[in-house]
């Protein structure tokens, strides 16, 4: 199958798929891995290779976003985002850095530069922040096979270096909010390709990818980031359906939900105790 064309965000030249690695670079490997993990490990880098066979969109490292007609949909109400996440941003200090929720992150940012405020992924919802984002949230409905739905955030001076994420069959979008000048400090590199973040626009592309990102101006960079299941065709698409299914019962995405829960449970009872004290 022929890969639409895309974009590469600095130049305007048409990129082509590129070789994908397999593994995990950045990602430390587990210590004394049991059968049942080598084994699901073997599987998922199985269904790594049908997911790159049976692509209904190719497999660029960065995707025109005309490849998917809800993106623009996206952009149009980019606006209703920015306001819900200047109110989240009143409490930034204490939103949590992301390897305090999902702790695997540790391996490749290890500092408080990058922090998240989580909606929702694989199935499980934060209902206290959703309500806090209700239009956000509303936004991100239109996008099929939505996986993963969160504000990312960088700090000045953060450069988070290149790794690969743990599996293809999704890919992700990041909205830019805020995005702060000068342009040529501040930007992500997935593959070979140099992509600047614009506010009010999406950048799509597949994170099983090398790459790396880095924000070294002086002010926070903030994008919708959000993953969506890749289109495929069958047989992939139940294999991946069943991988991305089964991915909530694995120990990363438990331990991160019971680290958001805690994280989450301090953040709103000590919102509700200044309510308190104010009246």
């Amino acid at each position: 199958m022929t890969s639409p064309a895309t974009t590469d965000q600095t130049n305007g030249a048409p990129a082509t798929d590129a070789k994908q690695t397999f593994g995990t670079d950045g990602i430390a490997p587990m210590v004394r891995a049991s059968l049942v993990t080598r084994i699901l490990m073997g599987i998922v880098g199985w269904a790594e290779g049908l997911n790159l066979k049976y692509s209904k969109v190719g497999n660029p490292p960065v995707y025109d976003k005309a490849t998917f007609p809800w993106a623009l949909e996206i952009e149009k109400e980019s606006h209703l985002i920015r306001a819900e996440l200047d109110k989240v941003l009143l409490r930034q200090s204490e939103l949590p850095s992301f390897q305090d929720i999902s702790t695997d992150v540790k391996t490749i940012s290890q500092d408080t530069g990058w922090k998240t405020f989580f909606l929702a992924g694989y199935g499980l919802k934060s209902e206290n922040n959703i309500k806090q984002c209700p239009e956000t949230w509303r936004i991100v409905q239109k996008i099929p096979g939505l996986k993963t739905a969160m504000f990312s955030i960088f700090e000045p001076g953060k450069h988070l270096p290149a790794h690969r994420g743990p599996y293809n069959g999704v890919l992700r979008l990041h909205v830019g909010l805020i995005v702060p000048e000068p342009r040529d400090k501040l930007a992500i590199r997935v593959d070979k390709q140099i992509c600047h973040w614009e506010e009010g626009k999406a950048l799509i592309f597949d994170d099983a990818f090398n790459h790396e990102a880095w924000n070294h101006t002086d002010k926070t960079r903030v994008v919708l980031f959000v993953d969506f299941v890749k289109p495929l065709r069958f047989p992939a698409r139940l294999v991946n359906w069943a991988l991305l299914n089964i991915a909530i019962f694995t120990p990363f995405i438990r331990e991160g939900l019971d680290n958001h829960n805690e994280w989450e449970k301090r953040f709103y009872a000590e919102a509700e105790a200044l309510r308190n004290k104010a009246s």
